[in-house]
C-alpha cells in the first residue's frame, strides 16, 4: 500500500521589518535610501560649543543634515543588509549625492546610504 504523498506547504515569506519613520513621516525612504531634513545655515555655521563660524569658511562645508526616516536596507545576495545610520543620527552628506522633495511646505533631501559620509557625533 502506497503512502499518500503530504501535500507541500506553503512558504511563509518573511517581510523585513517596517522602516523607521520618526513623527509619523508621510514619506517612507525604500532600500537604502534615507530621508533627511537639512541643517539650516544658522545651524550650521554654530558649532556645537557656540563658536560662529563665518560665512566665507561655511560656504565651503559639506552638507549636514539629521536623518527622520531609515529604509529598510538593501539586498546583497539574496540577504537584507542592516543600515548604519539611525533616525536622529546628525550626518554629512554628499554635496551632489540627493534629491530634494517638498512635503507640506517642508523641505527633505532623499539619499543611498552610500552618500552619507560621516556621523556627527553630538554627545
Amino acid at each position: 500500500m502506497k503512502k499518500k504523498a503530504k501535500p507541500k506547504s506553503k512558504k511563509k515569506i518573511s517581510r523585513a521589518p517596517k522602516a523607521s519613520v520618526k513623527n509619523n513621516s508621510k514619506i517612507i525612504p525604500l532600500g537604502d535610501r534615507v530621508i533627511l531634513k537639512p541643517l539650516s545655515p544658522e545651524e550650521m555655521t554654530t558649532t556645537v560649543s557656540g563658536i560662529i563660524i563665518p560665512d566665507t569658511v561655511s560656504k565651503e562645508k559639506p552638507e549636514q543634515g539629521t536623518i527622520i526616516a531609515v529604509g529598510e536596507g538593501k539586498f546583497d545576495d539574496g540577504k537584507r543588509v542592516p543600515m548604519s545610520v539611525r533616525v536622529g543620527d546628525r550626518v554629512v552628506f554628499s554635496r551632489y549625492g540627493y534629491d530634494e522633495v517638498k512635503i507640506e511646505g517642508e523641505e527633505y533631501y532623499i539619499l543611498k546610504e552610500e552618500n552619507i559620509l560621516a556621523v556627527i557625533n553630538t554627545k
